[in-house]
């Protein structure tokens, strides 16, 4: 609930009736830009629809700056984030199965509540597929964990591992994000011809 929680401290209930808030709405907008479909999803391997990477590469950069413009008003305090380890092989690892599952699947988790939601049974299958996979994973595989937590190299962010601000990083993504929608554009031009009729 940051930055909420750091201004007032909400009951559990209000908590949780807000993150149900935030979840409708974030699964609303998922289906509104049609990635509640397998199809629209998995377009961005065939290079002919690259609205999804450039819809999750704006949101990142949007969040970036908007982080980075609470915090040097003050409004935000960057240290109450909790920031994941970081463990270069076991992310690079879980990077390459997600890739995959989602290439197969067609979904990745937030896209496939999303489907279900609207009655896709591609959906269905898709997450408790998902949900099956965890299970057995945190059932089978307990040493991974232990290897993932002693392997770690602790927490790494940009500012942290170059010594340049986040200030600057923020223009640097901006920067990268505007030439990255526009060579995107310029790939759905050229592998317009792989769009399925219809689609």
């Amino acid at each position: 609930m940051l930055p909420l929680s750091s201004y007032h401290e909400f009951s559990t209930i209000a908590y949780l009736a807000i993150a149900v808030a935030l979840g409708f709405g974030f699964g609303f907008c998922l289906e509104r830009a049609g990635f509640g479909s397998a199809r629209k999803l998995t377009a961005v391997f065939y290079l002919y629809d690259m609205a999804v990477v450039k819809v999750m590469f704006t949101a990142i950069v949007t969040a970036m700056a908007g982080i980075f413009v609470l915090s040097t008003a003050g409004w935000l305090d960057v240290r109450e984030f909790y920031v994941e380890p970081t463990n270069l092989a076991a992310q690079a690892i879980g990077g390459l199965v997600f890739g995959a599952g989602f290439i197969v699947g067609g979904y990745c988790p937030g896209t496939s509540v999303a489907a279900m939601a609207t009655g896709r049974k591609d959906g269905y299958v898709f997450a408790l597929g998902m949900l099956a996979g965890v299970l057995v994973y945190s059932e089978l595989t307990p040493d991974i964990d232990a290897w993932v937590r002693d392997t770690a190299q602790g927490e790494m962010t940009l500012p942290s591992v170059t010594g340049i601000g986040t200030g600057v990083w923020t223009m640097v993504f901006i920067a990268v994000l505007a030439f990255a929608a526009w060579g995107m554009g310029r790939l759905e031009s050229r592998f317009a011809g792989l769009r399925p009729r219809g689609s």
